[in-house]
């Protein structure tokens, strides 16, 4: 995976904990900058954390479905991607405004569930550096994660459905280039 893909997928996948985010910076109001760094690391750190879980998910049963791998790399991408595309129409911002432990956590696990899934893919496909695919993913969420705590006090909900439209196109383009490569109709 070259580096302008998986910039490409760290912002794919940051785009629901950005919406959030911007939900959280619209019911919370202007945020402190303590805020907004336990907002970067609560949704950096969990989207770091989940690809690495898949990776090892994917990695045990990997041999497995190496026949079929990028059928299921195609489909799980497009699943995530199709999945964020639904949610754009839910204008719903977070009821708590808090940043505790309570309010975030629930928020960080959903949001990094599709790293999940993205982590599995990570172990079925030759050519991933799983430390670089971490640490792009990880710092690119925590950085789109603050600035949209930011920037949601003032333009929040406006925004909110077209991140996660850009998010759902961009996981499934990549999912469409996995199996394209794969299947030989894609030189590159």
């Amino acid at each position: 995976m070259s580096l302008p893909e998986l910039l490409l997928l760290a912002v794919g996948l940051a785009m629901d904990a950005f919406a959030v985010s911007l939900c959280k910076g619209l019911s919370a109001g202007r945020p402190s900058l303590p805020a907004m760094l336990s907002v970067g690391l609560w949704f950096g750190g969990f989207q770091a954390f989940m690809p690495a879980l898949g990776y090892l998910l994917g990695s045990a049963v990997g041999q497995v479905i190496s026949s079929f791998d990028h059928w299921v790399a195609f489909l799980l991408l497009s699943f995530i991607g199709g999945h964020m595309l639904k949610e754009s129409r839910d204008k719903t911002p977070p009821a708590d405004p808090s940043f505790g432990v309570r309010a975030m956590l629930p928020l960080a696990l959903a949001t990094s569930i599709d790293a999940l899934a993205v982590g599995v893919t990570f172990a079925l496909l030759p050519r991933v550096n799983l430390a670089a695919a971490l640490a792009a993913i990880g710092g690119v969420t925590a950085l789109l994660s603050a600035a949209g705590l930011a920037l949601g006090g003032v333009v929040g909900e406006r925004f909110q459905a077209r991140a996660k439209v850009a998010g759902g196109v961009i996981l499934i383009a990549i999912g469409l280039k996995i199996l394209l490569q794969d299947l030989g109709l894609l030189p590159f």
